[in-house]
């Protein structure tokens, strides 16, 4: 079985700063390609945030470039999210989500975390 394991969410002050961790735990995995973060606002849809390939490659939405930075690392199968400077409009549940092949399974599949709540209020 793969599991996400979130942690690092919380409630920050307008212009503060949180670090998100997302670990894929199993024993499975043969390779993880793209890890990635969603986040949901209440009542709206859930919308990347950012990317990040095995090589490294990131990709940022509009809204958090240059505040936002994605990173991973790959012996311990754990994606990052360093937000900074984080505005009111940053609040929503946070997602990790990634694409990875297992031994013995010939398909890439999809998995997502469980989401960790990101408040951003005075």
């Amino acid at each position: 079985q793969v599991q996400l394991v979130e942690s690092g969410g919380g409630l920050v002050q307008p212009g503060g700063s949180l670090r998100l961790s997302c670990a894929v735990a199993s024993t499975t995995i043969f390779s993880i390609s793209v890890m990635a973060w969603y986040r949901q606002a209440p009542g709206k849809q859930r919308e990347l945030v950012a990317t990040i390939t095995n090589s490294g490659a990131t990709n940022y939405a509009d809204p958090v470039k240059a505040r936002f930075t994605i990173a991973r690392d790959n012996a311990k199968n754990t994606v990052y999210l360093q937000m900074n400077s984080l505005k009111p409009e940053d609040t929503a549940v946070y997602y990790c989500n990634v694409d990875l092949r297992r031994y013995g399974v010939m398909l890439t599949e999809n998995y997502w975390g469980q989401g960790t709540q990101v408040t951003v209020s005075s």
